[in-house]
């Protein structure tokens, strides 16, 4: 596959995601700035995590009206695949990719842990490499990241399989005290009625390398790589 990552002023996890991909996965990818318009023969976007813009207004909110965030909208509208992660997740609830909004932890306090989350489906291209209700530990770093939907789109999201991961105690149990910043429902991560563009608050490129810790992230990415090789 070929990959992108979009690097945005206040971008901290841009390397993270392209070492990830490139030396441990071995695929092809490469830089996009913000200022661009166009991302050429790209199969798949990432939209990393950090502070775009300083996180100024809203999280997320300055950096969808960068040039690229056009072509990323066309994109995923053309059924490419886009991952936006933390703060990419916040961007693509802010333009509108992803429905919900992430507002501030419950805490109201930045939260820097390493996290269990519980996979909800395995017949995704996000998640075809995980057990089901597998639980592994992908870290967490953010201030906004409590997800919140209106009850009735909450609904609509639930009964569509749109929830792809949830917090969850280390051993499966999602209950109130997993949940480790009030996102409604315990919700981590979701998938847009496409089925190719996944938000998510967790990093999963942080989880990549055995070396490092685990690499419990590393499926998400080759669920992925495995479909697009055997399309």
């Amino acid at each position: 596959m070929k990959w992108g990552v979009i690097v945005f002023p206040g971008s901290n996890c841009d390397r993270d995601a392209h070492d990830a991909l490139g030396r441990i996965l071995k695929q092809e990818v490469r830089f996009i700035w913000h200022k661009e318009t166009e991302l050429g023969d790209l199969d798949g976007i990432i939209l990393p995590g950090g502070f775009s813009y300083g996180d100024y207004l809203r999280s997320g909110a300055i950096a969808t009206f960068s040039p690229v965030m056009n072509e990323v909208i066309s994109f995923a509208k053309r059924g490419g695949i886009v991952i936006g992660i933390c703060n990419g997740f916040q961007m693509l609830t802010e333009s509108g990719l992803l429905p919900g909004a992430l507002r501030q932890n419950h805490s109201l306090s930045f939260i820097c842990q390493e996290q269990p989350i519980r996979v909800e489906r395995t017949d995704t291209r996000f998640t075809n490499q995980y057990e089901s209700h597998q639980v592994m530990g992908i870290p967490i770093a953010h201030h906004e990241g409590s997800y919140f939907l209106a009850d009735n789109e909450l609904k609509r999201l639930e009964d569509r399989g749109g929830v792809l991961f949830r917090y969850c105690s280390t051993d499966g149990e999602v209950d109130a005290n997993s949940n480790p910043n009030g996102s409604v429902n315990n919700i981590a991560g979701i998938v847009n009625e496409g089925g190719n563009v996944l938000g998510m608050m967790p990093h999963p490129e942080r989880r990549c390398d055995d070396l490092i810790y685990h690499s419990d992230g590393r499926l998400i990415f080759e669920s992925v790589i495995e479909e697009f090789a055997s399309a």
